[in-house]
């Protein structure tokens, strides 16, 4: 079976599964953000209004998309969730706490083999750790609170060989940029992906959770990763627990294999309106910025954040260009306040805030005017996404160095 297929079987009355078939999923985890919650809880309340949860201990609420709440309507529907939460003690991860798949890693509540829902487009990150996650509509994540599984249909499976070692200065950002410019929006739709090769296996932590982030955009069940030694030390130095990562079985059958050679790929780039047309950052220095957001799921960790601070330590950013920054959780923020790299970007010019989605979310930092031209770490750049200007989609050191030098650049 495939990563996904054993998985399945793990939490299923199956035994053994195969694409197309559908089958009751039990799920280890289940949550609600912000942005879906309160619908969550509307749904309940009609309809099970005196009914427990089905699991509270694994049943929780996060805060990320718009934290701390900037409008009325964003409080209320955040103290409605609270209240419910409160009275059928679910779990709450309140405004100060950060992104909800992130807190769920970094706290080991998501664990390799494991099963997870939640009303976030990019649940499917959880595949960093191992586990399956996927985002899903209130109306369903109600029905998973109230009986702790749902159904779906397995589905067919894609290799992905990538060959070749790429240049220190490509990232896993590129990586998952180039992947997306080769599969566009049909070739894994609606399918489970596992990504093989060197430039995996080199992946720490942070590298596996931006390449997993953007399986969404390839219209991709999620992008599945091997075992690796790097997520068995994640949870022992953490939790001092041995873990079991789910792997294929080596006579695994895969709807397609694809191979790509990245020994010579570059730093890339997405224009909008488009995540998966990336382009040689190299080819672009005639576009000119007016500033550069750096965070989100995909690229708000702190190795994203030192990543910036390694090329503007020393100096600032180009004058004109606004440089905002939103750690991705709270255990983030604090590390950058400790060990320096705060100072480090504050002094080179950059706005450095709470924990949370940022730009991603409307109303948080990183939103940008009519006509604004913006490098950003995140995920996606259509119109509206980011605001009304124009989003171009970057790894982390891509987006130091045009924040440094004021246009689409990747080196001084």
């Amino acid at each position: 079976m495939t990563i996904i297929e054993k998985i399945f079987a793990l939490h299923s009355d199956a035994g053994a599964v195969k694409p197309g078939d559908v089958i009751w999923l039990d799920v280890d985890y289940r949550s609600a953000r912000d942005f879906g919650g309160p619908n969550v809880v509307k749904h309940l309340e009609e309809h099970f209004p005196d009914a427990p949860l089905a699991d509270a201990e694994h049943t929780f609420f996060t805060f990320d998309t718009n934290a701390p709440a900037n409008t009325t309507g964003y409080a209320d529907n955040q103290q409605r969730c609270r209240m419910f939460a409160r009275r059928w003690d679910a779990r709450l991860f309140d405004v100060n706490s950060g992104i909800g798949t992130h807190v769920a890693m970094e706290k080991g509540l998501v664990s390799p083999g494991d099963t997870a829902v939640g009303t976030d487009s990019h649940f499917n990150i959880l595949a960093a750790v191992g586990a399956f996650g996927q985002g899903m509509g209130d109306v369903d994540i109600a029905f998973v609170f109230k009986s702790g599984r749902t159904w779906f249909e397995t589905p067919p499976t894609v290799r992905i060989l990538l060959e070749g070692k790429p240049p220190a200065s490509v990232g896993a950002k590129d990586i998952a940029l180039f992947l997306l410019k080769e599969l566009g929006t049909t070739k894994v739709l609606g399918r489970a992906v596992e990504i093989h090769g060197q430039a995996v296996e080199r992946l720490d932590m942070a590298g596996r959770i931006t390449l997993c982030s953007l399986a969404t955009e390839a219209g991709a069940i999620a992008f599945f990763l091997p075992p690796s030694p790097v997520v068995d030390d994640f949870f022992q130095a953490r939790f001092d627990r041995d873990v079991e990562q789910p792997a294929a079985t080596s006579d695994a059958d895969y709807e397609n294999v694809y191979k790509f050679d990245i020994s010579n790929l570059v730093p890339l780039v997405s224009p909008p309106p488009d995540p998966n047309g990336a382009a040689p950052a190299s080819d672009l220095t005639d576009v000119k910025v007016d500033s550069v957001f750096v965070g989100s799921c995909t690229n708000g960790r702190w190795e994203d954040f030192r990543a910036v601070a390694d090329v503007l330590t020393g100096r600032k950013v180009k004058e004109g260009v606004m440089l905002r920054m939103v750690p991705a959780t709270r255990e983030v923020y604090e590390r950058i306040l400790q060990d320096g790299t705060m100072s480090d970007l504050v002094g080179a010019g950059a706005i450095v805030t709470h924990p949370g989605c940022g730009g991603c979310a409307s109303g948080q930092i990183g939103m940008t005017g009519e006509g604004e031209v913006q490098v950003s770490t995140s995920n996606r750049n259509f119109k509206g996404k980011q605001g009304l200007g124009m989003t171009y989609l970057a790894s982390p050191r891509t987006a130091a160095w045009t924040a440094r030098r004021g246009f689409i650049c990747n080196e001084d």
